[in-house]
């Protein structure tokens, strides 16, 4: 009877004419059941094909479906071919998995209303990347570094005695976007992930992971021949070291066959490395390279290093790594942040790309929003991520793109990943924001096929996970507008890392800590005096431009010539230079604050109109979020424009909107995430 009541209550809430159930927003947007009593053939009874089976039967509603398994050399293991004959559709693939994964795909064209894709000429249907990763940042003690949605889905110390119904859900969830592997745990590594006491947990969830494809991997301390086996150094040099490190490898792969590999932070804010005993990030890598090898495991070893004595921080992957390519083993990838400082709205993308073609590259995006407003703020990633993939490296060349150079296209690589930081915690919804969810769809299905459009991924993501109405299309519009927005009222036309030092989410370009290392502080990237403002990365700064191919070098390094998104990047700009517009650059960049502004109100009122097309439960979430959004670009306008003042001395232009707050107060502000909602605490 109550939950008649309840549901009786959800149809009030919306459209009368109309009902719509409330939803949590667990389902993703794996959201079809009504399926028919459709005949499905199978070539044979195995754990990956009965999920496949089963889920044709929970939800195709189409025509007869048989999965064939056909040995093809031509085609990638993990590919697949769709066609439709004989009132039939029929899915080949050479493996398993690969039935699996075309049949999420005609499922996902069923929710898109697109089975005239399904046609009698076969389509192949092949993944960009081998290895497509979920990174999670998530602690031992469930915490989660950079998480906004709740605890770590890994209960470790229930397992592996108690199984979550939640790793089975999870699994699915990635394996219906291509996602194969999955590294579990913080690249800040603790060593007891490899003591035998985790490593049993490990296994129950590569057990359960294993049917939908995905291998298990981890992120390693360099120094647990020391915290864990007792060991006096961790030098990679030490045939001591290298022998616990084969011995480690050898006991995680009798207990997970499939093991992936490890993930290594080294030699960077403080972890340790093989540089504390005078080696370098190759004797590193290739010494844990060698005891993976015999498994077909992987290193990814991350170039996200940099030290406080640097002239810029953004140079120092380049300086490390470059003088060592072609001295890396075979199995190890070098995982590469989109951009060289860490993770911003908006920056360059990192030089490294391309300027190692002996050695094997691989991107590292951030799903959850670090740096993008949390849990709080909508931004859909997929402009960033293809803003990056489409740049251009002119390492070959033209058309040296990252995706091409990462992909194996323009220099082999015997293993080719992309890996994404997930943003993936226990509350109901999985990430936070009901909208977040869409980065997660998005990071999997461009790391299936980075030739997908933005457009393309939003639009698959909104049919299935709120519907195929046509009203439907201005979630669409808000999705593909939101980085922009986000970029514009936090940090536009090149600024970046200008956030609080409370966990990188209110503004706090004024912030300095005495004594404290300079990078670490916000005044160190925006430079503004009174002359302008920007960072003079030119060949009369700190030369950062010297690390790119022409002709971008060239066309950085001409502050005539730099595209105005990064303008403040590479250089410090008088405030009165004036930008293509006409106008000046102080008056352009009090526009792009106010501009963001504007559409953080503009999504308030796109998403009111959908209020009739979407369940009350996440409406209303969505609606709140929205609020704070606005609340917080507010602030950052504010905050920014009014602090940036002080040096320009020049007029907010009259067509901006007035500040509302006063600078000594937005100055005293202290952001902390405290509560369950990721609602930010204002602390005096």
């Amino acid at each position: 009877m109550k939950k008649h009541i309840a549901w009786l209550l959800a149809c009030l809430l919306v459209s009368p004419f109309q009902i719509i159930l409330a939803e949590d927003g667990s389902r993703l947007w794996l959201r079809q059941d009504n399926g028919t009593q459709t005949e499905i053939v199978v070539p044979k009874t195995s754990p990956t094909l009965n999920l496949a089976a089963g889920e044709l039967r929970r939800a195709w509603q189409g025509n007869p479906v048989t999965l064939v398994l056909k040995a093809d050399k031509r085609m990638k293991k993990e590919a697949f071919t769709l066609r439709q004959t004989d009132g039939k559709v029929i899915i080949t693939s050479p493996s398993e998995v690969g039935l699996l994964y075309g049949t999420y795909h005609i499922l996902r064209l069923q929710a898109t209303r697109s089975l005239s894709e399904i046609t009698e000429v076969p389509v192949t249907c092949s993944p960009s990347y081998d290895l497509r990763l979920l990174n999670h940042w998530d602690n031992l003690d469930r915490s989660v570094e950079r998480g906004y949605a709740g605890k770590s889905l890994w209960e470790w110390d229930e397992l592996p005695l108690h199984v979550s119904d939640r790793y089975a859900e999870y699994a699915r969830a990635n394996a219906s976007i291509g996602i194969n592997g999955t590294v579990l745990n913080n690249v800040n590594a603790s060593a007891q992930i490899l003591s035998p006491e985790y490593l049993e947990k490990v296994k129950v969830l590569a057990d359960i992971f294993r049917p939908y494809g995905i291998r298990v991997f981890l992120s390693v301390n360099f120094a647990s021949p020391m915290q864990l086996g007792g060991l006096s150094t961790a030098d990679p040099a030490d045939k001591q070291v290298a022998g616990w490190w084969k011995r480690k490898v050898n006991e995680i792969y009798r207990l997970i066959p499939d093991f992936g590999g490890f993930l290594v932070k080294a030699n960077s804010e403080g972890q340790p490395g093989p540089q504390d005993y005078g080696r370098t990030h190759a004797d590193g890598a290739n010494m844990l390279a060698d005891a993976l090898k015999p498994h077909k495991g992987v290193v990814m070893w991350r170039s996200f290093v940099y030290s406080p004595d640097s002239d810029d921080r953004a140079k120092q992957a380049y300086k490390e790594f470059v003088p060592f390519d072609g001295q890396f083993r075979s199995n190890v990838i070098i995982q590469i942040k989109n951009g060289p400082v860490d993770f911003q709205p908006r920056e360059p993308f990192t030089p490294l790309f391309g300027a190692m073609p002996h050695t094997a590259q691989m991107v590292e995006f951030q799903i959850t929003q670090e740096y993008l407003g949390f849990a709080n703020h909508v931004a859909f990633l997929s402009p960033m991520w293809k803003e990056c993939l489409e740049s251009d490296t002119y390492c070959r060349g033209a058309n040296s793109t990252i995706a091409r150079v990462t992909d194996g296209s323009v220099y082999p690589q015997s293993v080719t990943a992309i890996a994404g930081v997930s943003n993936i915690g226990t509350d109901a919804n999985w990430c936070g924001h009901p909208l977040a969810q869409a980065n997660w769809y998005a990071f999997g299905r461009l790391a299936w096929n980075h030739e997908l459009s933005s457009e393309a991924i939003a639009r698959e993501w909104v049919c299935q996970t709120y519907g195929t109405d046509p009203h439907l299309q201005a979630l669409d519009t808000l999705l593909l507008a939101s980085r922009e927005a986000v970029v514009d009222y936090m940090m536009p036309l090149g600024l970046h890392h200008i956030f609080s030092f409370s966990g990188h989410y209110g503004p706090g370009p004024w912030q300095t800590m005495p004594g404290g290392r300079p990078d670490w502080q916000p005044p160190y990237y925006h430079r503004a005096d009174s002359i302008g403002i920007g960072f003079d990365r030119t060949t009369a700064g700190s030369d950062a431009v010297s690390q790119y191919n022409e002709p971008l070098a060239s066309q950085y390094n001409d502050l005539r010539t730099c595209p105005e998104s990064l303008l403040l990047w590479f250089h410090h700009v008088p405030w009165t230079y004036r930008m293509k517009s006409g106008r000046t650059l102080w008056d352009e960049l009090c526009l792009h604050y106010d501009t963001g502004v504007k559409q953080a109100r503009r999504f308030q009122t796109l998403w009111d109109s959908l209020q009739s097309y979407v369940d009350a439960e996440r409406y209303e979430l969505v609606k709140q979020k929205l609020i704070i959004q606005t609340r917080d670009a507010v602030w950052w306008k504010d905050a920014c424009l009014l602090y940036f003042q002080t040096f320009s001395r020049q007029r907010i232009p009259l067509d901006v909107e007035r500040p509302i707050h006063e600078l000594e107060p937005l100055m005293q502000l202290r952001f902390r995430i405290g509560n369950h909602e990721n609602a930010p605490l204002i602390l005096n």
